[in-house]
């Protein structure tokens, strides 16, 4: 006996989140229907226009502005940056070089030096425990 499946589907700002893109910047159409998973990995493959033009103009959401800054979301927040920026924005931004920026990339930079430290000790103590 096999059952019927449906199509999955998620809501707007599920969708918005995987494509990296601001919700409220999107189409009215997109924000207000569901997505399907097929749907979703159209978009993906071949984005319409208004996809292209957000993920290179913005406004981008946090996760990607912390991503083209070299900093964490924390960090952006600690920095006062709680809303969406434009590319612009974020350029304005690395060319200004503000002092909370600096020093959010130098935590950001210690901590995946210790991130790395610790999977080189985990993968000696994994490499001890198989001899």
């Amino acid at each position: 006996m096999k059952s019927h499946q449906t199509a999955q589907t998620m809501k707007p700002a599920t969708a918005a989140k995987k494509l990296s893109v601001h919700l409220p910047a999107t189409p009215a159409e997109f924000q207000e229907g569901v997505v399907s998973r097929a749907e979703l990995n159209e978009l993906q493959a071949d984005p319409p226009e208004w996809l292209r033009d957000l993920r290179r103009d913005g406004p981008h959401p946090r996760p990607v502005v912390a991503a083209k800054l070299g900093v964490s979301i924390s960090g952006l927040a600690r920095g006062g940056v709680t809303e969406a920026l434009t590319t612009e924005q974020i350029e304005a931004l690395k060319q200004e070089q503000p002092e909370w920026l600096e020093k959010e990339r130098a935590t950001q930079a210690e901590v995946r030096k210790e991130t790395a430290r610790l999977k080189q000790r985990d993968a000696e103590r994994a490499e001890q425990d198989t001899e």
